[in-house]
């Protein structure tokens, strides 16, 4: 059954020539990162998030002309502010984007944090590429520049429309409204639900956006829509359940414990939006509890710094539980011992610390930024742990550390991994079969298909397959560049 209109033969055809509706995906398939979207009417192009490609065989992704002419699209909505969410926007207005972009308060303010470390990064890289592929005398495989530069995120950030409120709709067109709902990822994240009418009928299109776990501290539960008819749904997690969540703490403490009593360092390599703020919500609590030594904790991550400030910014996101706690003096994101390093030499001279302590440092895949330095400075030594707390893409230095290889490649150089290794799954921000399943169960009946995309792509597939067996629901995993004719 449709959430619009049901219709007789000769309506249909009118119908689907009048609609006109094709569906572009252009990321964040059979892989994990990149998610990009179009929506296309016969007078209107609306792009879903514009994100950069992460894993290592994907890169070249980043460097190709949008299939869709940037100048002819009219809108781009954001569902959260992720980098493989919202780190193409740059280039997608260097190549000529003009339209309006349009997202939650949380999600602006951290999407312009996030495209600015990003261009910063990357100018900083290619700098840094170029030398040593000199000093080596070799070729590179891509061109050692960035994909866009400070003065193309400047412009990007004049194209932010007014902040969009949840649960109102939004009027993009006459044909066109959008809603953005609670997707419980990080602060101000959201699922997309688009109403296109036509003449002769309705269709909604939902785009989960990245949906989170119920239950977990600081962030709201994710909000269960009524009716789609189809649905654009993520599936990182798709073929398989998290370990129960509530035993993060207890799992904190076990390991920064241990790594204590060998005189060693915890180094996380930690995405610096939502995972560096839950870290700090976690271990302020063991600090205050004294069920772990009083050892410096250090955020070493510019970018996870200004992101607390937009979480300090925007506590109306907040979930009940941690409204109550900074309405009774409990600020989450402050403790004993807690040190916010913002400057290079800050960063340096965390290395130069003797004993104990805990590290968290971007990014959380390893691919860049300060983590590589404190892999090199720690990742040798036996009395040290580095830790995982979050996905980790096929091809990053993440996955390459978790799956166990004894030599990794940093900076260059080849480094042994004597460091003990250890994952805690259950802080995902993503949830996992049980909840993706959750979420979609409240769409009834109703929807006509089901696309699975931002999933590996054995995943992806294992999921469809359940979807189709235990729901009987059409359910594909569309490849790169697919176009799907609505109807």
């Amino acid at each position: 059954m449709l959430c619009g209109t049901d219709l007789g033969r000769e309506s249909f055809d009118l119908f689907v020539q009048e609609l006109h509706l094709k569906l572009h995906f252009l990321g964040a398939n059979r892989q994990v990162t990149g998610s990009c979207y179009v929506l296309e009417t016969k007078s209107h192009r609306i792009m879903i998030d514009c994100g950069l490609f992460q894993e290592r065989r994907f890169l070249s992704r980043n460097w190709n002309v949008c299939p869709i002419p940037p100048s002819s699209i009219d809108f781009l909505l954001l569902s959260h502010a992720h980098l493989d969410h919202t780190g193409l926007i740059p280039k997608l207005v260097k190549d000529g984007f003009r339209g309006c972009i349009l997202a939650t308060a949380p999600t602006i303010d951290i999407a312009e944090i996030i495209m600015r470390d990003s261009a910063k990064i990357q100018f900083e890289d290619a700098k840094y590429k170029a030398k040593r592929h000199k000093k080596e005398k070799r070729e590179p495989k891509f061109p050692p520049k960035p994909l866009y530069l400070m003065e193309d995120v400047d412009e990007t950030i004049r194209l932010f429309g007014q902040p969009v409120p949840y649960e109102k709709p939004v009027r993009l067109t006459d044909e066109i409204t959008a809603t953005w709902r609670e997707a419980g990822h990080i602060l101000g994240s959201a699922t997309l639900q688009l109403t296109v009418k036509a003449e002769l009928g309705t269709r909604e299109i939902i785009f989960s956006g990245d949906l989170g776990q119920w239950g977990k501290p600081i962030i709201r539960d994710p909000v269960l829509l009524e009716c789609g008819d189809y649905v654009v749904m993520e599936s990182t997690y798709g073929d398989k359940d998290h370990p129960e969540f509530r035993n993060v703490a207890d799992q904190l403490e076990k390991v920064i414990g241990e790594t204590v009593e060998r005189g060693g360092k915890v180094v996380i390599p930690t995405f610096a939006v939502e995972r560096a703020q839950e870290l700090m919500w976690h271990i302020g609590r063991l600090v205050h509890s004294d069920r772990i030594a009083d050892i410096p904790v250090y955020l070493d991550s510019p970018m996870a710094v200004d992101v607390t400030k937009v979480f300090r910014n925007h506590r109306t996101f907040y979930d009940a539980v941690t409204t109550e706690a900074v309405g009774n003096g409990d600020m989450p994101f402050r403790f004993e011992g807690l040190k916010l390093a913002r400057s290079v030499e800050e960063s340096k001279a965390i290395n130069k610390v003797k004993g104990p302590a805990v590290i968290m440092s971007s990014s959380g895949m390893c691919t860049g930024g300060r983590i590589k330095h404190h892999l090199r400075n720690t990742i040798t030594n036996s009395a040290n742990t580095i830790l995982f707390v979050g996905y980790q893409a096929e091809g990053s230095l993440g996955r390459v550390i978790v799956r166990g290889d004894k030599e990794v490649r940093i900076h260059g150089r080849r480094w042994m991994v004597n460091a003990e290794i250890r994952q805690i799954s259950g802080f995902s921000a993503h949830g996992d079969r049980d909840d993706l399943m959750r979420w979609l169960d409240g769409l009834g009946d109703s929807p006509r298909h089901v696309f699975l995309t931002h999933g590996e792509e054995s995943v992806s597939h294992k999921m469809a397959d359940f979807i189709r067996n235990q729901r009987g629901i059409d359910t594909s995993v569309p490849e790169y560049q697919h176009v799907f004719d609505i109807v």
